[in-house]
């Protein structure tokens, strides 16, 4: 089995991460700090290993800072719910994921309207001046993905994020397809509100991801509930992390995404992005020289894109190719991506594309072997 659909969640994760799952049900099956037993108090200072594990990654302030979530589209849905308010008017690149999208549009049934930036490859002052050119007086936040999830695009947020300090703007980076694979640091970036997934580049289970942001108690709450903490109050507590997290967490799931963290800390976020990144070059070198196959980007380089490769076989339907893929236990995703607005910019909404991205685990020989099969398709 090769598997390639590691844009939509990592497989394999690393062993670390299976055995922190286990200790995690064996040893800290007792809520976080909920009461003032030994096992509760073991759950309580595992979570909050995990907490410093990603402050410690993403260069926050502090762990207080670090939130949990179900994943990045709630992390994404926390920000965009608790902050605009009708009237408000939000900017996007032009390639945003449906968990920005579909919120976006929930909200713009509210009164609150977004305008699309034009992003272009490779061009990072192009693409800067595309979401200048999209701000106006009611702007209140800036919402931009690092990468595309479809085409492995990488915007220049750091520049964004310091032009949308020139105009008392925020910025919420959605680091779905880079956390863990590119080195982030929201306080040099300035980024207001960091988005990431648990379970893709920092190797850790389903069901976990990750609010980082400093400015937690300027969000109005979507759920609210038991902490923990200040129980007496029916009020909602005010302070991060407690402010955005209610009820039971998911203590397993954390357990494993402090072991992935941690895994893909001691490796470095550079050091697998150059492995991924040599294995991407190695298939879109290959694939270019098969007739039939159309390849919609240019050559994925380092930084213009992160490694990640859509491609489709002549006028074949994307998940017809990945259905003969996947008779070669090769394990693609093909479609639409859940980013309907990352099609329309290349022109693949009708036919959708076939992605493939790799793991720090990939290998050379499964490049070589998918490009051999893709080849025998293209013959037919």
């Amino acid at each position: 089995m090769i598997y390639f659909d590691n844009a939509a969640t990592t497989y394999p994760k690393p062993m670390a991460v299976t055995n922190a799952v286990r200790t995690a049900l064996q040893k800290y099956g007792a809520n976080p700090g909920r009461s003032g037993h030994k096992m509760s108090m073991a759950a309580a200072e595992e979570e909050y290993r995990c907490r410093v594990a990603a402050a410690n990654l993403f260069h926050a302030e502090g762990p207080e800072n670090v939130a949990f979530t179900l994943n990045c589209t709630h992390a994404i849905n926390i920000v965009l719910k608790g902050l605009l308010k009708p009237g408000d008017h939000v900017v996007v690149s032009c390639l945003e994921h449906n968990a920005v999208m579909r919120p976006l549009e929930a909200l713009r049934q509210q009164g609150v309207s977004y305008t699309q930036a034009q992003v272009v490859p490779g061009d990072s002052d192009a693409t800067l001046e595309g979401f200048r050119k999209a701000l106006n007086a009611k702007t209140k936040l800036i919402v931009c993905m690092h990468a595309s999830n479809v085409w492995g695009i990488r915007l220049p947020i750091e520049r964004i994020s310091a032009m949308g300090k020139e105009y008392g703007i925020p910025i919420l980076v959605d680091a779905a397809q880079t956390a863990g694979i590119l080195p982030i640091d929201v306080q040099d970036s300035r980024i207001d509100y960091l988005c990431a997934a648990g379970h893709k580049g920092l190797y850790g289970p389903m069901g976990t991801g990750l609010l980082i942001t400093p400015n937690g108690d300027k969000l109005s709450t979507i759920i609210e509930g038991g902490t923990g903490t200040s129980s007496i109050s029916l009020i909602q507590p005010g302070t991060m992390p407690d402010r955005m997290e209610s009820g039971t967490p998911n203590m397993p799931g954390i357990a494993g995404l402090r072991a992935g963290i941690e895994y893909v800390s001691k490796i470095k976020p550079e050091t697998i992005a150059k492995h991924e990144q040599r294995l991407m070059l190695r298939l879109y070198d290959k694939l270019s020289s098969i007739k039939k196959v159309k390849l919609f980007m240019p050559r994925p380089e380092f930084p213009a894109f992160v490694p990640l490769l859509s491609f489709n076989i002549a006028d074949m339907p994307s998940e017809e190719t990945a259905a003969q893929l996947n008779q070669h236990q090769i394990f693609v995703r093909a479609g639409i991506h859940c980013a309907p607005e990352a099609h329309k910019f290349a022109g693949t909404l009708e036919t959708g594309a076939v992605r493939v991205c790799p793991s720090v685990f990939s290998k050379e020989q499964e490049i070589d072997f998918l490009v051999n099969v893709v080849g025998k398709i293209a013959k037919k």
